[in-house]
């Protein structure tokens, strides 16, 4: 008997080692970019009623508030400038301009290795948002943000194979100096990490300094036009229909510049956008393709992504409700239409509203992470780490989160259905001939990482095993392992050379 548990026992062991060894990319379970277009809460009729409804809409009602650069831009495009000062868009121009757009785009990594092909169904998962606290989960409480949490935020994105991008989800609260805090903002961001990164800014002044910082970072303005490794978040409107008059001109000095930009609509349903989920989605089609517009007017297939990225209320209240079943919806609504229209697109996916990482957290970041996934969404944003609306970050949750993601992509990758998989052979030899269980065939082992994905953190092991290794935590787990990466240099980190010479140019607040 003993000998028998011995056998048990060393077998487990030696799959747990095959499991802990890191596998080749090209035959990891998951990987960025898989496919899927699996869930459509919308039919072929409501994209087409949406559509419509967003056309009219720019037709009949309109932007305001356009800075005379972008009255100019439009204009001579075939917007019309009416006497009240609105701007509107004629439906054939609208779709001249969706068939200008580009449908797919590549945003580049510092490191090759990180570049992701935007379009058509692929999907990657990311952080983003403007969170003010940071969430200390040892103390159970909130703090204010500083710029050592981003750059932590950066290194710990660097070592997460299942987050595949970092847009900055914090504001750095000790820089008070906007420039400053912007600056700072991408210097932190690519010195944590060789991923794509995106970031907002806050004057159109302050965009020449920051293209110097990555003039500087690239090797050369030659090399940054080439691989523009910064992308600019831009909320270049402001809900409902109405221009946000600096963020446009942030908008025009990018796209000059050659950085990427994200089309982001940011109304909240029953607030500034229709309390109905379809009313959401009409009015950030509507508002991104005024964005759409603007852009390709400027440089036709510039870099852009269909940024609708409407959130949901608490009608009760009208507090943000961000884990809600009905921002699930929204976002996978917003997918679709992306597709409807051919365009890259991200919307937002992953967002508690709970406070801390725990089991409302997993159920809210999960359900909103595997939706979204399932459309195809190209890019999910806020997937890890965001809590109580937007308003809280936790390296914790993002270290978490890396395991939930491994499982929303593997819903995202699906059920291969073929000969070998239908496994008929397999279960003839197994039923007739072999042993009765699949436990040890070569089917099995060969597809155990391979088929299957496994958590870094996640416990699976039974009561008894669990009692034995000394009832792990899964908080301090993590905690454990945000102190490991945060104790070792990030590989992103500039030359010390580089370095030297960004901080005799900017000011530099990382120590």
């Amino acid at each position: 008997m003993l000998e028998s548990r011995s056998r048990r026992s060393g077998g487990r062991s030696a799959r747990k080692a095959l499991r802990a060894a890191p596998l080749a990319k090209e035959i990891r379970p998951i990987k960025p970019g898989m496919e899927s277009s699996t869930y459509q809460p919308l039919d072929e009729k409501g994209m087409n009623k949406i559509h419509n409804a967003a056309l009219d809409a720019l037709e009949q009602i309109g932007f305001g508030e356009a800075p005379d650069s972008g009255k100019k831009i439009l204009t001579d495009a075939g917007a019309i400038l009416g006497d009240d000062g609105r701007i509107r868009f004629p439906r054939s121009l609208v779709e001249d301009m969706i068939a200008k757009a580009a449908k797919e785009i590549t945003l580049f990594g510092r490191s090759t290795e990180h570049d992701m092909h935007i379009g058509g169904d692929r999907v990657y998962f990311g952080t983003a948002g403007a969170a003010v606290h940071m969430v200390d989960v040892e103390k159970n409480e909130y703090r204010e943000c500083y710029v050592q949490d981003l750059f932590d935020a950066a290194k710990i994105v660097n070592e997460l194979d299942n987050v595949h991008f970092l847009q900055r989800p914090m504001v750095c609260r000790d820089i008070a100096d906007n420039y400053e805090m912007d600056l700072n903002t991408v210097y932190a961001c690519t010195k944590g990490t060789t991923k794509h990164v995106g970031a907002s800014f806050t004057e159109p002044g302050f965009v020449k300094g920051i293209f110097e910082l990555l003039h500087e970072i690239a090797g050369g303005e030659a090399n940054w036009r080439a691989r523009p490794f910064v992308s600019n978040s831009n909320c270049f409107v402001v809900p409902p229909m109405k221009f946000a008059v600096e963020s446009c001109q942030v908008m025009e000095e990018c796209v000059r510049g050659g950085m990427p930009v994200l089309l982001l609509s940011a109304g909240q349903a029953g607030a500034t956008a229709p309390a109905p989920i379809a009313g959401a989605i009409v009015q950030a089609v509507a508002e991104c393709l005024a964005g759409l517009v603007y852009v390709n007017a400027m440089i036709p297939g510039h870099p852009a992504i269909f940024g609708t990225w409407p959130f949901v209320s608490d009608l009760r209240t009208g507090a943000m409700s961000g884990g809600s079943g009905e921002q699930a919806l929204l976002t996978a609504g917003c997918s679709q239409m992306h597709k409807y229209y051919g365009l890259p697109g991200g919307a937002a996916a992953g967002i508690a509203d709970a406070k801390m990482p725990d089991y409302q957290a997993g159920y809210e970041q999960m359900c909103s992470n595997v939706m979204a996934g399932l459309t195809g969404l190209n890019l999910v944003y806020e997937s890890v780490g965001m809590h109580a609306s937007l308003l809280g970050f936790c390296l914790e949750s993002l270290i978490l989160g890396d395991d939930m993601l491994g499982q929303a992509q593997r819903c995202v990758r699906g059920i291969e259905v073929n000969d070998d998989t239908t496994s008929l052979e397999i279960i003839k030899q197994t039923c007739l001939d072999g042993p009765g269980h699949y436990l040890g065939s070569d089917q099995t082992l060969s597809l155990m990482q391979t088929e299957y994905v496994y958590p870094n953190l996640g416990d699976r092991t039974s009561p008894k095993e669990w009692l034995e290794i000394g009832k792990p935590d899964l908080i301090k787990n993590a905690i454990k392992k945000k102190n490991e990466i945060l104790s070792k240099p990030s590989i992103a980190e500039f030359n010390p050379e580089l370095d030297a010479a960004i901080r005799k140019k900017f000011k530099i607040h990382l120590k």
